[in-house]
């Protein structure tokens, strides 16, 4: 069943992930003639007016993934180098809501950001130092390593590529966008193997 509130993934030609888009998004793409090819499954038929001249309706059926011409240059070029902003939202989905030190769930509300490295022993606020960590782990560790506050950190933190940040921003992800996006996963992505174990 179809929602307003699903996001339709926009490829480049090549089927590389660019973004989410709305549906008034990708109307707009396909009314612009932008929409190269759409593949996945059909989320809804929009409707338009009626043509006064042909008397015809104008409908546009729209795919969960769409691919639009052209390609990103800057983004190929840049691959290696593809730093995506840090944001807790994405930052927890990564770490699969699980507490890095405790190994327990929890609720988004319930997590927050740990600097591996504190950032008072000259740590970055950076995907590759930081975890997901509940309140009561984040406050135990303090401003320590967590040698230091002899706890064990059960994942080594990551920094995402694209296509795992095109996923992580993700809101309803549908299974065909998620295969989709998979694919487009290094193959040694610690993604892989959280995604199988998802609650």
């Amino acid at each position: 069943m179809f929602s307003l509130k699903h996001q339709i993934l926009r490829t480049d030609a090549a089927g590389m992930p660019l973004e989410w888009v709305n549906y008034r998004d990708a109307v707009r793409l396909y009314h612009l003639g932008q929409v190269a090819y759409a593949c996945g499954s059909t989320l809804v038929r929009v409707r338009g007016g009626t043509n006064a001249l042909t008397g015809l309706r104008s409908q546009i059926d729209l795919n969960s993934i769409i691919a639009t011409h052209g390609s990103n240059h800057a983004l190929n070029r840049d691959r290696d180098s593809y730093m995506p902003p840090l944001n807790n939202p994405a930052l927890f989905k990564r770490d699969a809501y699980l507490c890095l030190y405790c190994g327990e769930h929890f609720r988004d509300s319930d997590l927050s950001r740990d600097h591996v490295t504190p950032l008072s022993q000259d740590g970055a606020d950076a995907w590759n130092n930081v975890v997901t960590a509940c309140k009561r782990c984040n406050n135990h560790k303090a401003g320590r390593r967590p040698e230091q506050a002899r706890m064990e950190l059960l994942a080594v933190p990551f920094t995402p590529t694209h296509a795992e940040y095109i996923y992580l921003q993700g809101k309803r992800v549908l299974a065909d966008q998620m295969e989709f996006l998979r694919a487009h996963f290094p193959r040694h992505s610690p993604l892989h193997q959280r995604l199988a174990v998802r609650p």
